[in-house]
């Protein structure tokens, strides 16, 4: 069985120079023959995510998908030095522990570097919170390497994509095996 991937963007919009990032994870993923499952957070019940609907139809739905899958990418903005509210909110309604056995890529996007070590700071204690102890460096891209072309479309620049390729080809093995945890936090 080869290993499931979900990606879950954190974005509270539908049109972010985030989508740059999450269009070309997913290019990488079908070029290796995996189709990943979407979570779009913002288009979860804003009901259930802020009144926290472990029971609802929508959440538990995208928790199954997130259960099935070994590896876990996780695409947020930067606001006010952290990963969104949106992605908190749906993160919190995870079961405890269901992070256990995943690798997990942390990915986000902020106006300047110096919200740098927000992964390392702000969003990986989280996800260890969630049992997470697979979760790798974690890409950081600063707006201004994503440009806007039209359509809603975006580009990344050459820099970040050699570091997203970086990370996302240390995945490669456990794609192509009946696992899907890396062996090693890298």
């Amino acid at each position: 069985m080869m290993s499931k991937v979900t990606i879950i963007s954190g974005s509270p919009s539908e049109h972010t120079r985030l989508n740059g990032a999450l269009d070309y994870v997913v290019e990488f993923f079908e070029g290796v023959n995996h189709s990943p499952e979407i979570i779009h957070i913002r288009n979860l019940p804003a009901e259930d995510l802020i009144q926290a609907r472990f029971d609802s139809n929508k959440i538990t739905d995208a928790n199954k998908k997130v259960e099935d899958s070994s590896i876990i990418v996780i695409l947020t903005p930067v606001y006010k030095a952290s990963f969104t509210g949106v992605l908190k909110t749906y993160l919190d309604l995870l079961p405890q522990n269901s992070l256990v056995n995943k690798t997990i890529l942390p990915i986000a996007i902020g106006g300047s570097i110096g919200h740098l070590l927000m992964i390392d700071y702000a969003l990986k204690p989280v996800l260890a919170a969630l049992g997470a102890i697979h979760i790798l460096k974690g890409t950081y891209i600063v707006d201004s390497q994503v440009k806007k072309l039209v359509n809603n479309r975006y580009e990344l620049d050459g820099e970040v994509k050699k570091r997203l390729d970086t990370e996302l080809n240390t995945l490669k093995p456990s794609l192509l095996s009946d696992k899907g945890v890396i062996s090693s936090i890298i």
